[in-house]
């Protein structure tokens, strides 16, 4: 559906991007994160058409964006991190001034303005004027806005930033409404934990570079697998701890009452044979777990360049 390749951008003698790839599957809900200065802004400037990069290919469902620019901007819906202008509009003047801007007008323009606010949740809204819309209202007005011309991709610019959480919890309950209905979504944010409960995929840039992409589920085993082990004795344990300080795979030992937490570098056959090696001692083993991992485990992970960092290797 959209698919990135060696994207470069400078601005002066700084790299925005250094050959940046991404590939979005059709019906995706994609995560786009990074740290402040990453690139993702003049990403997202660079897939809805505002701007040019220096080197690179973007192809949105089968058009080379370079090329064919007002081919690409039909197929996306923008929703940046800012309203913008036309506060003094009421909502349903500022939707059929750009459903026209769609080629939208007449009856036609007034169904789909209607449908689309009643969507976003802002259908007794429609006589008010915008800037007296709360900011909340404000995002989901600019979301329909985005839809007016019915575009197979949105691509959202942090559109839960300074939200509160029960507006947050209803933009979310929105976004997995337009991927049910098709729509392949892009979302730039920085609030991780929302992302992993509402995104299908994630894509995580620094530095202009893509480190980690793929799908969430992949991504969260993978860090399931490298969290530490916690591991509950009821009795023996330092016949457990003398174990451990001599196996292999245990890097790191962190004891808590009854708890211990292993940082165990095996993988799910060796956890199998450290339990039994464990029973076979005489300890009794009350609990032998993988500490959930998140994706904020990740991102600190890349950020700061940490040792161990999440890959995906391909399939």
């Amino acid at each position: 559906m959209l698919k990135v390749e060696g994207l470069k951008k400078m601005y002066g003698r700084m790299a925005a991007l250094d050959g940046l790839c991404m590939n979005i599957k059709e019906g995706a809900l994609y995560g786009f994160v990074g740290p402040n200065g990453a690139g993702k802004t003049t990403t997202i400037k660079i897939l809805t058409g505002l701007l040019l990069p220096d080197e690179g290919s973007v192809v949105v469902d089968g058009i080379d964006a370079m090329k064919d620019t007002g081919k690409v901007t039909e197929k996306i819906g923008y929703v940046p991190d800012f309203f913008g202008v036309y506060d003094n509009l009421k909502v349903w003047e500022y939707m059929e001034l750009f459903s026209a801007c769609g080629g939208l007008y007449g009856l036609n323009a007034r169904k789909r303005s209607r449908d689309l606010l009643e969507q976003v949740g802002l259908g007794e809204k429609t006589e008010y004027y915008v800037d007296g819309l709360s900011r909340g209202m404000k995002q989901r007005l600019c979301l329909a806005r985005a839809l007016i011309h019915n575009p197979p991709i949105l691509v959202m610019d942090e559109p839960t930033s300074g939200l509160d959480p029960g507006t947050r919890y209803e933009f979310k309950e929105i976004l997995k409404d337009l991927r049910e209905q098709g729509k392949t979504v892009v979302i730039s944010s920085h609030i991780l934990s929302e992302l992993s409960e509402v995104c299908t995929d994630i894509g995580i840039v620094e530095q202009g570079k893509m480190v980690v992409e793929g799908s969430i589920d992949d991504i969260l085993n993978q860090i399931n697998v490298r969290s530490p082990l916690l591991i509950t004795v009821c009795r023996n344990k330092e016949q457990a701890l003398n174990l451990l300080r001599a196996h292999p795979y245990v890097e790191t030992i962190t004891i808590r009452q009854n708890d211990i937490m292993v940082g165990f570098t095996g993988e799910q056959e060796d956890e199998a044979m450290l339990l039994k090696q464990l029973i076979e001692a005489g300890v009794l083993v009350g609990g032998f777990v993988r500490e959930r991992g998140n994706l904020e485990s990740v991102f600190l992970q890349i950020i700061n360049h940490e040792e161990g960092m999440v890959l995906i290797s391909e399939n």
